[in-house]
């Protein structure tokens, strides 16, 4: 069947007379760049697009790893070879075609942008004229992105004018707001072209969070541009303000980021895209139970040889991981939950709590690989006892001030023992040597509270590991958890706890009651509870949620037609 103007049937919703773009272009500094959650958005749901457009979907990223060997890009001289000269020849751009190493193997553009820096005021002065985008306050990495995304603008204009005609319909969609200044030239030169914007959180939201401000409470009563004014982010916000403000359609990843919209850019979203993912990574069977088992014996090994304990394979093992975002992150709560757990009468096991976030990392500890390597067990700690890896920062780490602060040493007289894993979990880390997948599977429960979530991949992905988790009202996904049918609480998979500006101290012992009653469950009541885990992880596949991309694509085509009739 033609995709174009037919009616769909997509996954049991039936989609009448959708408009569907025969061409869907899609741009991102993290297309073939891994460097956060933005990559899992898109890698994840390629494959479901590239069933359906099958190689009429083009992403679009920056060409930042020139003269490295990227094993995410393998390069092709066939790909759209003679547009590619053409784009050198006629359009001075310089692009590498491939594929993207992922499942569904959909075709890159890779652009070198460094060329257009010359441009830069010229290119700032016009998007002023036109859309009253402000780069008078630009810093940091605000040139770059710009530079990035005006480059994905003209890829995708000399493609089309190339390629395709204006009986193709052609869909753009940017993602944050390091590609709205594409989005925006391709509106102004290519207007056949339907743009979407996408943010997947406001860039003055966050920071408000990061700078400890309360935002939630107060959320009504703040003005976007007199906040960006105040912590120095105009050209950010106003980039991604008049993007949102002109584009065909504006999308958000969950209804807490639809209300930062709404009061921080003055405009709703036009659709809310949750994030999938696929579960294609997550082992079945023997290989998962045989992995569980390994990650497990691993954990506790480090552990052992770390503090001189002989914790068994009866220990209760949690963790969270994510970005070093201390407060937005809920590391602060989860920490001082482990503290009072630590001085509960209710607790049944002995708990080992595993804090996986990437600091700023110096070597693997000698000491402890040496331990490692011998066969003996220890009934003596390591000096600090409760850290994998050197930091440069020892005596400015927020883990560690908060650890120290809370008294938290790893004494043998302690039920709860944490243990501070700061770097990548790549496999090549020097101490685990496992990536993060396949360690996240040895644990019993995760604990995201976070307090600034716009979704929350980490606590979902935790769950399609069949590892349950406690998260917060806070983060997108715990927001959707709450919305599902038989979702109670922990015994159905995810914990979703209250959390507000101010009530902190509720959190901490949200946490620390739900570990304790989890402590007490028995063999079988925890296999259904993994059970379940897995259940609501199966409802978050991109199967389920794609249908919001081809609403939002409806509303694009739509008013880019109306556009060109005005």
């Amino acid at each position: 069947m033609h995709p174009r103007n037919k009616k769909r049937v997509l996954n049991n919703y039936m989609v009448k007379d959708l408009l569907t773009p025969d061409y869907i272009f899609e741009a991102s500094w993290e297309v073939c760049n891994k460097v956060g959650g933005i990559y899992t958005v898109l890698s994840t749901r390629a494959n479901t697009l590239q069933t359906a457009f099958r190689d009429k979907l083009f992403f679009i990223g920056p060409d930042v790893w020139q003269g490295k060997d990227n094993p995410l890009f393998i390069e092709s001289d066939n790909l759209c070879a003679a547009w590619k000269e053409h784009a050198r020849e006629k359009d001075n751009l310089s692009v590498r075609v491939g594929r993207w190493n992922i499942p569904g193997n959909p075709i890159v553009i890779l652009v070198d942008f460094q060329p257009f820096f010359e441009k830069k005021d010229e290119i700032y002065t016009e998007m002023w004229n036109r859309f009253q985008v402000d780069s008078l306050h630009a810093y940091g990495d605000y040139d770059e992105a710009s530079m990035f995304s005006y480059a994905a603008g003209r890829v995708v204009e000399s493609f089309y004018r190339y390629n395709l005609t204006e009986n193709d319909k052609v869909v753009y969609q940017a993602h944050e707001w390091m590609t709205g200044l594409g989005a925006l030239y391709l509106q102004m030169a290519v207007p056949e072209i339907a743009t979407i914007f996408t943010t997947h959180a406001t860039s003055i939201g966050r920071s408000i969070a990061g700078n400890n401000k309360p935002l939630y409470d107060y959320l009504f009563a703040y003005n976007g541009d007199q906040m960006a004014g105040e912590l120095n982010m105009q050209s950010k916000h106003s980039i991604e303000k008049q993007t949102a403000h002109y584009v065909d359609c504006f999308t958000t990843v969950s209804e807490i980021t639809n209300n930062e919209c709404k009061e921080l850019l003055d405009k709703s979203a036009d659709v809310v895209l949750m994030n999938g993912f696929e579960d294609d990574f997550v082992p079945k069977g023997s290989t998962f139970t045989g992995k569980r088992k390994r990650a497990r014996s691993t954990m506790l090994n480090v552990a052992n040889k770390l503090m001189g304990t002989n914790l068994g394979d009866d220990t209760l093992i949690i963790g969270t991981s994510g970005r070093y975002e201390f407060k937005n992150k809920g590391i602060d709560v989860f920490l001082e939950s482990l503290n009072r757990l630590n001085r509960d009468k209710n607790l049944k096991r002995e708990v080992l709590a595993f804090v996986n976030v990437p600091g700023w990392v110096g070597d693997p500890r000698e000491d402890l690989q040496a331990r490692l390597k011998s066969k003996e067990k220890f009934d003596t700690p390591l000096e600090v006892p409760f850290i994998t890896h050197w930091l440069h920062n020892m005596t400015h780490d927020q883990v560690l001030d908060m650890l120290k602060y809370l008294g938290m040493n790893n004494h043998p007289e302690d039920k709860v023992k944490v243990i501070f894993v700061p770097c990548y979990l790549n496999g090549r880390d020097g101490i685990l040597n496992k990536d993060y997948y396949d360690l996240l599977l040895g644990q019993d429960l995760s604990v995201y509270p976070s307090y600034y979530e716009p979704w929350g991949y980490t606590p979902l992905e935790s769950v399609a590991f069949r590892v349950p988790t406690i998260t917060t009202d806070l983060a997108g996904f715990g927001l959707w958890v709450k919305s599902l049918k038989n979702q109670h609480g922990i015994n159905d998979g995810v914990e979703v706890l209250h959390r507000s500006d101010y009530n902190y101290s509720e959190v901490a012992d949200g946490i620390k009651d739900t570990i304790s009653l989890f402590s007490g469950k028995t063999e079988n009541e925890v296999k259904e509870i993994r059970k379940h885990a897995a259940e609501i992880a199966e409802q978050a596949l991109w199967k389920h949620f794609i249908k919001y991309y081809y609403e939002a694509y409806d509303i694009a085509l739509r008013s880019a037609m109306k556009r060109q009739l005005n």
